[in-house]
């Protein structure tokens, strides 16, 4: 496995009450991830949190920033907002905004059709 950053190996620590939560390298980042679904992601040094139609609000009233990369000079917005500050700060606090990503996660993954195999 990779060696994690300090700040990944932080953001660990503040979610330890949250079970089989994990990271992984991607992307130059990481993603976190809660029972194979990603709902965190780590670049820069900065956490963004999944986002959806249900939880987008909680995001836009503190103003939180969304994730967006740049492909061929566009910049590419994804769904993942930057976490609040004080869930930085606060085990608590960050299990809360965790559970609230984990959910747009969850969605997401719902929302998707079955693959299916191909001669089976």
């Amino acid at each position: 496995m990779a060696k994690l950053t300090p700040f990944v190996e932080y953001l660990l620590e503040l979610l330890a009450t949250i079970p089989a939560v994990t990271a992984k390298k991607m992307f130059g980042g990481y993603g976190l991830f809660r029972d194979g679904l990603m709902f965190g992601l780590v670049a820069d040094d900065t956490l963004y949190l999944k986002v959806d139609e249900q939880n987008r609000a909680l995001f836009a009233e503190r103003r939180l920033e969304p994730f967006v990369y740049v492909k061929d000079g566009k910049p590419m917005p994804m769904s993942y907002h930057q976490a609040p500050g004080e869930a930085l700060d606060n085990p608590d606090d960050m299990v809360e905004w965790a559970d609230i990503a984990y959910g747009a996660a969850v969605r997401a993954a719902a929302a998707k059709p079955k693959r299916t195999r191909k001669g089976v």
